[in-house]
């Protein structure tokens, strides 16, 4: 009995040996972490939106008379217009051409005449001046100058019928295609010209913002085609009336879009910068641990975790300003964190 009892006794020792040694084995394992160096950087506080971004002008030119098409050249490319093709306002477009059309414009007749009343008018003027005329001739006079340059710029108005002049600055966004020489009828669409370096976009904002948005609020807008880039828009009208239907209140947003990185008709998300803070501690929000003692992150000192308690300030969809608890250049843990505990000794990954 007693050879028993000493048997199951030197078991049991063996046993709690073998605990203990697990026990040790387990408290040298190092975790393989990622760190981050904690520094000083901006952080913006955003509402987050989308919407269609739209020219701020645009501009399509249709033939006003029946006449031949006749395709101008781009003056920078030696060419003809294409679409794509920047151009300035009044540059040349396309040529129509009728030559019954101008005959019956009779514009030189019409300047000679101008001539001629212009003189008569001068000869009024004069004898008027010495009592040669009545006032009534000389009024007679200036009526038919007046009538003589009204006629001629009419005339030239529409002269200029046959020339399709671009009528702003942008660009060529559609160009029908025509036969040199072709005839094209009244109404016909010659060119469609965007200006599109300023831009535009309407969008519905849910009612609880309605006292964070403001009239110029800076904007950030981005496109998924163009992920390296960040387009700067302003908020520029609020409307002040809920939609009861929505919960939505409308806003207008201009887009600095100088390089013409925006595209009309693209989809745009934009970011509302609501607040704004320069040079404080910022970390990967995704990091934070919601722990029962409070926002909870992990720092490395010397091999060991050390966990930390943190208040936090501004934050978005990534990041997270914090106000108290870490310091600057501590290495906060940024991946393997899940299974750490303080203390936890630890290994960086390099």
């Amino acid at each position: 009995m007693k050879k028993c009892i000493f048997i199951i006794a030197v078991a049991l020792l063996g046993m709690s040996g073998c605990r203990n040694q697990d026990q040790n084995l387990n408290a040298d394992v190092e975790i393989p972490v990622l760190v981050e160096d904690i520094k000083l950087k901006p952080i913006e506080e955003f509402i987050n939106t989308t919407g269609t971004a739209f020219p701020k002008g645009e501009i399509e030119s249709k033939s006003e008379i029946t006449a031949s098409y006749y395709l101008e050249k781009n003056p920078q490319l030696n060419r003809g217009w294409q679409l794509g093709d920047r151009v300035k306002a009044g540059a040349l477009i396309a040529r129509l051409e009728d030559k019954e059309y101008v005959n019956s414009v009779t514009l030189e007749t019409k300047e000679l005449n101008l001539e001629l009343t212009e003189s008569e008018l001068r000869k009024q003027e004069s004898l008027y001046e010495k009592g040669g005329v009545t006032l009534k001739d000389l009024k007679t006079a200036s009526i038919n100058y007046e009538n003589a340059k009204t006629t001629v710029e009419s005339a030239k108005l529409q002269l200029e019928k046959t020339r399709i002049i671009a009528p702003i600055d942008g660009v060529i966004v559609d160009l029908p295609y025509y036969t040199q020489g072709t005839q094209v009828e009244t109404g016909s669409a010659i060119v469609k010209i965007m200006d599109y370096q300023v831009m535009y976009m309407d969008v519905q904002l849910p009612e609880k913002y309605i006292s964070d948005i403001k009239p110029g609020q800076v904007v950030n807008l981005t496109n998924y085609t163009l992920p390296e880039d960040t387009i700067i828009g302003k908020i520029t009208q609020l409307s002040p009336a809920i939609d009861a239907d929505t919960r939505t209140f409308k806003g207008k947003i201009s887009i600095e879009n100088p390089n013409y990185l925006l595209r009309p008709g693209m989809f745009v998300n934009a970011d509302i910068v609501t607040n704004h803070k320069d040079t404080v501690i910022v970390i990967p929000k995704d990091i934070i641990l919601s722990r029962q003692r409070g926002k909870t992150v992990f720092i490395v000192d010397r091999g060991v975790a050390a966990e930390r308690i943190i208040e936090t300030g501004l934050e978005n969809l990534t990041e997270v300003e914090v106000v108290r608890g870490l310091r600057v250049n501590e290495r906060v843990v940024t991946s393997g964190f899940e299974t750490l505990s303080n203390r936890s000794k630890v290994k960086i990954i390099k």
